[in-house]
């Protein structure tokens, strides 16, 4: 990805909700609520014509959709990135409305524009796909060609597709889930599919698809290849793409991080080269996320997890025993801690037991 194309997720996690354009969507809320007739149509202006999808890299879940098999339709497209934790807690209810809403006209098409490198491998998508329960039809872009026709910046992100193809709302980022649902019942109305007195769903997120704890969340996503990482505190700095043994500072300041071993930072991952090598962060946040995997397919690599220096106990992760074990190996994200209240400032360390691990970027939730 050309530094031109090198988006920044962290927006979403300073700027959580955010709807571009959301100025006037109040009033689209209230008129439609009120009304439930077409002249609330008016409130969502038309964007464009909905772009082609004939660049797609490749297609799960459905053979090739084209423009005739979308005639029709009501669509919502869904920009996503498998490693994303902004997308894993969108998702529920993506996932909820394709659900509710696919026999009554809508069509959720899921864009995977890769972030990271692994991301790109079909293979690792389609486990992700199955793992994750994304069912509806999904096209791989892996160029972002189609990232690039729809102007599109910011993962997750939504864009709601009338039945004449026009795109006529979006949402960028986490959050306006109510006013999204009666967005797409104002366009199953319009086309005169129904969807009037649906209501909207009902969803609670679990594990990885839970709401963050916005109110704590002092940490933001900070990736740790040398290209766009920020506070590293080990002694001299990172070296950029050759071997180096370091060291822990005695302390760190929130937010800072820090390598102990021997590692090689490369432009958007760090690699271990020998066993026990270490990753400390100060962080303030419910939930710790680190997006890693193994260096080799097939493999993996033992883990343990420490907080201000002992086994994390109730603090644990999906990923992780309260003991602190855990193992690493596809690539993906990896949630190490879920603490209890109260949150404050902590230390985060992860030793891995075994070399040949790859790691991206930390979030928080």
């Amino acid at each position: 990805m050309s530094n031109a194309e090198n988006i920044d997720r962290r927006h979403f996690l300073r700027t959580a909700a955010m709807t571009v354009g959301a100025t006037g969507f109040g009033t689209i809320t209230s008129a439609y609520a009120q009304n439930r007739n077409t002249k609330a149509a008016a409130l969502l202006p038309a964007e464009g014509q909905m772009p082609s999808f004939g660049r797609a890299t490749e297609w799960l879940n459905s053979k090739p959709l084209t423009p005739s098999d979308l005639r029709g339709k009501i669509v919502l497209i869904n920009f996503w990135t498998y490693s994303c934790i902004n997308w894993r807690r969108q998702l529920p209810y993506v996932r909820a409305w394709a659900k509710k809403y696919g026999d009554h006209g809508l069509l959720v098409i899921g864009v995977h524009s890769p972030e990271f490198g692994f991301e790109k491998d079909v293979a690792n998508v389609r486990w992700a796909t199955k793992e994750m329960r994304v069912d509806y039809p999904v096209v791989m872009d892996n160029e972002l060609a189609i990232w690039r026709a729809f102007k599109n910046q910011y993962w997750p992100a939504l864009y709601f597709v009338d039945a004449r193809g026009r795109i006529r709302h979006h949402q960028f980022g986490e959050g306006e889930y109510q006013q999204s649902e009666l967005v797409i019942q104002q366009l199953l109305v319009d086309a005169g599919m129904g969807g009037d007195n649906q209501g909207v769903v009902s969803v609670v997120g679990d594990g990885a698809e839970a709401p963050a704890d916005w109110n704590e969340l002092k940490s933001p996503e900070n990736y740790v290849g040398y290209e766009r990482t920020e506070g590293f505190a080990s002694r001299g700095g990172l070296a950029s793409d050759q071997g180096r043994t370091y060291v822990l500072p005695a302390t760190l300041k929130l937010n800072q991080w820090a390598l102990a071993g021997d590692w090689t930072v490369e432009r958007q991952r760090i690699v271990l080269k020998k066993a026990n090598g270490r990753i400390a962060y100060r962080f303030h946040a419910r939930d710790l996320h680190l997006v890693m995997g193994a260096s080799a397919p097939g493999t993996s690599a033992r883990f343990r997890v420490f907080i201000d220096g002992n086994m994390p106990d109730t603090a644990h992760g999906i990923d992780v025993d309260d003991q602190g074990g855990g193992r690493v190996s596809e690539s993906r994200m990896y949630q190490l801690i879920r603490q209890p209240k109260p949150i404050v400032d902590r230390q985060f360390e992860i030793e891995f037991i075994d070399s040949g691990v790859e790691a991206f970027s930390f979030t928080f939730g």
